[in-house]
C-alpha cells in the first residue's frame, strides 16, 4: 500500500500568469510515452509483478521505491500545467468570450475539457495508454527497458526546456532531469551488477550535464544526484544500498540512501475559475455546505 502525503516535491513558483502553450508542452512530460506517467506505471507494475523478491530482494526494492517517487513526479508535473494555465482567461458574461485564449492556443483541450487543468495525456491531447507500460517478467529485460525509459524522459525534458522560458516549467524540469539522472544511474548500476557489464559508460545520455540548465544547478548543488530515498519510514526497501553504493561517476560523491522522504513543499491552491464553472460551487453553496459538514457533531 502507499501512504499519501499532501506535499509536493518541491516548491514551485506561482506566477501571475501562465502560458497556455507552454502547458501544452509540458503534458508531453506528464501523459506522453516517456512521460511521468509512464515511468510511474512500468514500475509499479514491475513491481506488482515481480517474482523472486525475496531472493532478488535488492532489485525489488530499488523497482519499488522509484515506483513510489514516481507518484511525487506525476503530481510535480500536474501541478506545474496547473500553474501554467493561471490567470490565462478571465471571469464574465459568456457573449463577451472569457475563454477566448483558449481559440489560439496549443490545446484547446485544456480549455473544454479540464478547465484549464492537467489532462492524462500529451502534448498533443492523445490519451495516456497503458501499452506503454512493459512489465515482460525478464528481469534483465525490465532494467534495460527502464534505464531506456529513462533516458528517453532526460532527453524530452531537455527538450521542453529549451522551448519554454517560464520559469515554473523550467524550475520542475531542473528538479526532474537531476532525480532522472539518478534513477538512470541506478538501473545502469542495477544492470552493471545483474550482468556484469558497465551501463555507466553510456552516461549522460544525451551528452550533456545537468549542471549546463540554470534551473538544476541548484538541484545537484543539494546533492540530489547522489540520493535515493526508500519512501518508507519503517526499515522497507533498505536493500538497495546493496546497489546504490559507491560514487557518482559524474561528480565523484558518494552515493547514499536515505529511509523516508523529502521534507517536501505546500501544494498550490487553485483558485475557481467561474468563467469555466468551476468548481461550480458559489456563495451560498459555501454556506449550506459548512452547515451541513457541522450537522451532528
Amino acid at each position: 500500500m502507499f501512504k499519501r502525503e499532501n506535499k509536493l516535491l518541491i516548491d514551485l513558483p506561482v506566477p501571475e500568469h501562465g502560458d497556455p502553450n507552454a502547458a501544452a508542452a509540458v503534458q508531453e512530460l506528464l501523459g506522453g510515452k516517456f512521460g511521468e506517467m509512464s515511468t510511474l506505471n512500468n514500475y509499479m507494475y514491475q513491481s506488482f509483478n515481480f517474482r523472486q523478491k525475496d531472493k532478488l530482494k535488492p532489485f525489488y526494492d530499488l523497482v519499488a521505491s522509484i515506483t513510489a517517487e514516481e507518484f511525487g513526479h506525476v503530481e510535480l508535473v500536474s501541478n506545474t500545467i496547473n500553474l501554467l494555465s493561471r490567470g490565462n482567461t478571465f471571469p464574465g458574461d459568456p457573449d463577451v468570450t472569457p475563454l477566448r485564449e483558449g481559440m489560439d492556443a496549443r490545446s484547446t483541450y485544456h480549455f473544454i475539457a479540464t478547465a484549464q487543468t492537467a489532462l492524462a495525456g500529451d502534448s498533443m491531447g492523445r490519451p495516456w495508454t497503458g501499452d506503454n507500460v512493459f512489465s515482460s517478467g525478464n528481469l534483465v529485460l525490465d532494467l534495460l527497458h527502464n534505464f531506456f525509459l529513462e533516458v528517453g524522459a532526460r532527453t524530452h525534458k531537455m527538450r521542453v526546456y529549451e522551448m519554454t522560458e517560464h520559469e515554473t516549467a523550467r524550475e520542475m524540469i531542473g528538479y526532474l532531469l537531476v532525480r532522472g539522472g539518478t534513477h538512470v544511474l541506478a538501473y545502469a548500476k542495477a544492470l552493471e551488477i545483474a550482468t556484469g557489464v558497465d551501463v555507466k559508460k553510456m552516461i549522460p545520455i544525451p551528452d550533456l550535464s545537468n549542471r549546463k540548465f540554470d534551473h538544476a544547478i541548484k538541484f545537484e548543488d543539494q546533492g540530489l544526484a547522489n540520493v535515493l530515498y526508500t519512501w518508507n519510514d519503517v526499515g522497507h526497501y533498505t536493500d538497495i544500498s546493496k546497489i546504490w553504493k559507491g560514487t557518482n561517476p559524474e561528480n565523484g560523491n558518494q552515493l547514499k540512501v536515505i529511509t523516508g522522504a523529502p521534507k517536501g513543499a505546500p501544494i498550490p491552491n487553485l483558485e475557481e475559475l467561474p468563467e469555466e464553472f468551476a468548481p461550480g460551487i458559489d456563495r451560498d453553496d459555501y454556506a449550506r455546505i459548512a452547515k451541513r459538514l457541522m450537522e451532528n457533531m
